[in-house]
């Protein structure tokens, strides 16, 4: 009788409460976890073999994007997405590889600040949090102080995208809402800056205005005061789903009140993304790099990204329940493309502003670390859905 309850003959036909909540995932919850376990391992073993991801800057620095062992955007988000899997499964090897980057880096001596170099102070935040370790905090104090007083802004005080090769002067991104607005709220909350929390607020609604596209829903990838424009008015896939990973963290994280008003205004913005989502998802299950555009490659981190915001925000009952099938086909999409290496396929490499769209169609795929860590979180999320 078990069996038959969990693998029916005729599906259609089985009473709704007879149905075991996992029978329809057509998953397997040790494959997932044994998914994340070779993801994390691929993670801290990535390697720019050839240089050609470096980026080289006028001042003679060689930064390194691509290898663990960098500070960037995209070890930032691989720290948050090990993180993530780490509250989830209480994986031991995931902890002490996010305390020895941190102890690795502090020896080597911090990199200069920007919004990206931002983003592994999140991380570090919730570990503080977690072991009260006293010498994290001064990290979190002059980071968090630089972010709130220094970092550059554009018109209407909105965080200006500033990065290692490029001031991008009046600058909006929508990726600035991750690598920098998220930890300033954390650390405002650990540190009892309520300011801090303000602020994030602020860069929430300035970057909402001026990035999201109100006859799609989708937002578009960047935005200028000087000249005011969309530059491409790309509807970027990658930029596009660390919406969909932010709204639902920013909610929660702040802890809002189901009246609040930007709680409501937040989700509305999150519900209209994921339902301009639902009519561009391609056959296969993942998103094309230009989310509206046919002819553009299909690009499996952007994916990831939207089957975690899509299936926690179900979760967390942010937004309707009947989202949850496209975050689900999104997941199996992604761990379609973890190969038996742990690698995620199908990753575009990291994208700056371009002023055409074949520009972005352009951009090589290839391995990185951030790659990996957005595939943690959907894998994690995913394996909510086995509780």
């Amino acid at each position: 009788m078990n069996n038959q309850v969990l693998k029916p003959p005729h599906p259609d036909r089985i009473h709704p409460l007879l149905a075991h909540q996992t029978a329809a995932l057509g998953a397997d919850r040790d494959d997932y976890i044994d998914a994340c376990d070779r993801l994390i391992d691929n993670l801290i073993n990535i390697r720019d073999e050839t240089g050609e991801f470096l980026l080289r800057l006028e001042d003679g620095r060689v930064i390194d994007t691509k290898s663990w062992h960098g500070f960037e955007w995209t070890q930032g988000v691989g720290l948050y997405g090990m993180y993530k899997v780490w509250e989830m499964t209480g994986d031991q090897k995931s902890w002490d590889v996010m305390i020895n980057w941190f102890e690795d880096r502090f020896r080597e001596g911090m990199p200069s600040r920007n919004i990206n170099t931002v983003a592994p102070f999140i991380t570090l935040a919730y570990l503080y949090e977690r072991t009260g370790d006293r010498r994290y905090l001064p990290y979190l104090d002059v980071w968090g102080e630089w972010v709130y007083n220094e970092l550059p802004r554009t018109e209407e005080g909105g965080f200006q995208h500033i990065v290692y090769n490029s001031v991008n002067n009046q600058q909006l991104w929508d990726d600035t809402l991750m690598m920098s607005v998220l930890p300033l709220a954390k650390i405002g909350l650990l540190l009892d800056r309520p300011h801090y929390v303000e602020e994030a607020k602020r860069q929430f609604m300035v970057h909402i205005k001026y990035l999201s596209d109100r006859k799609t829903g989708l937002w578009f990838h960047g935005w200028t005061f000087d000249g005011r424009h969309n530059f491409a008015n790309a509807l970027w896939a990658r930029g596009n789903s660390w919406v969909t990973i932010v709204i639902p963290e920013f909610i929660e994280l702040l802890n809002l009140p189901k009246d609040d008003a930007l709680r409501l205004f937040l989700i509305d913005t999150l519900e209209a993304q994921v339902a301009a989502l639902a009519k561009v998802q391609a056959p296969s299950g993942l998103w094309r790099t230009i989310l509206d555009d046919e002819t553009s490659y299909e690009e499996a981190a952007a994916s990831a990204g939207f089957a975690y915001g899509i299936l926690k925000a179900v979760r967390k009952g942010y937004i309707s329940k009947k989202y949850e099938e496209i975050g689900i086909r999104g997941a199996k999409a992604v761990r379609a493309h973890i190969s038996k290496e742990g690698e995620l396929t199908q990753v575009s490499f990291g994208t700056p502003v371009f002023n055409s769209i074949q520009e972005y169609k352009d951009i090589p795929l290839t391995s990185m670390p951030f790659g990996q860590a957005m595939a943690l979180l959907a894998m994690g999320e995913f394996l909510y859905r086995f509780i």
